[in-house]
């Protein structure tokens, strides 16, 4: 492309985009959606994943709700002609396998000639490496500076080439910081997990979760499941859960699962919400570090 304002940009499964001018009208998967409106980009819609029904899921939406950022509903039961009706100029996805997009299906973009971006979640990269790369394409698509150059600088340490799991700087730092002060005063032994029903449960592996193994960077004592099938969660009953001994659960809170008020006791267990699609920008991951923390001291 030779025009002076071309726009480009390689997404996390290698796919290098183009367009003549930077793109201005978004679509986005929802988690992508809200950490790209909390780094200064607002979609002019999001769509939900396989999980998520005919609502928004206010657990996942972030500031989307707030905005007014219209819901479309599932991504893969998507009406193309609304989608295509929307005038989008690029779709915004999330990728867990580095190869495919999660909640829409690559085939709809390629029908209604729309370039797709999809960015990695899963445990391939850091955590930090995971907000930077939010913080890349939202400066790509012109989004706020000093958001932007938070999301970059906490996830390189404010040094160039990075530094992995470090941070500095934004509103990350002081959170990690209150979180790894408060994860040495106390010994809390903490299982997350996701309610199936009344009589199952899936245990998450810290390790196939980004933030949950930054939790474990940060001096959390995570607590294994055990072995068995599953490669990010062993699915058991509420009775191997409670045998673990945690002192802390961390819930999956989002709309798709059991949660606490309909699962029983996990022996004498606190309990407290974790998002596992929480918006990878510094401000959501501010929070949830600084709702650990306090979760830790109770």
């Amino acid at each position: 492309m030779s025009d002076l304002k071309a726009w480009g940009f390689t997404d996390d499964r290698g796919t290098a985009l183009g367009a003549v001018r930077v793109p201005e009208r978004l679509v986005a998967y929802v988690r992508a959606g809200a950490a790209l409106l909390d780094l200064g980009v607002t979609p002019v819609a999001v769509y939900g994943s396989g999980h998520d029904g005919e609502g928004l899921d206010p657990v996942k939406a972030g500031e989307l709700g707030a905005a007014g950022v219209p819901y479309l509903g599932p991504g893969r039961v998507l009406d193309e002609a609304r989608l295509g009706s929307l005038r989008p100029d690029l779709i915004v996805d999330v990728t867990y396998d580095g190869k495919s997009a999660y909640a829409l299906d690559g085939g709809v973009a390629e029908r209604i000639g729309v370039p797709l971006a999809a960015l990695s979640v899963g445990n391939e990269l850091p955590l930090t490496a995971i907000i930077a790369r939010f913080g890349e394409l939202a400066a790509a698509l012109g989004g706020a500076g000093d958001a932007v150059g938070e999301a970059a600088e906490e996830a390189t340490g404010g040094a160039v080439g990075g530094v992995p799991g470090g941070a500095a700087g934004g509103p990350v730092a002081p959170a990690e910081a209150a979180l790894r002060a408060a994860a040495a005063r106390v010994d809390v032994g903490v299982l997350a997990l996701s309610g199936a029903g009344p009589d199952q449960v899936h245990l998450a592996r810290p390790h196939a979760w980004p933030e949950l193994a930054r939790l474990q960077e940060l001096g959390v004592r995570m607590l294994e499941p055990g072995p068995g099938a599953g490669a990010n969660w062993l699915t058991a009953d509420w009775e191997h859960a409670a045998r673990l001994n945690p002192g802390l659960v961390l819930y999956d809170s989002r709309a798709n699962a059991v949660g606490p008020g309909a699962f029983p006791p996990v022996g004498h267990a606190r309990v407290a919400p974790w998002n596992p699609e929480t918006p990878p920008s510094p401000a959501a991951y501010a929070r949830f570090f600084q709702d650990i923390a306090e979760a830790l001291l109770l």
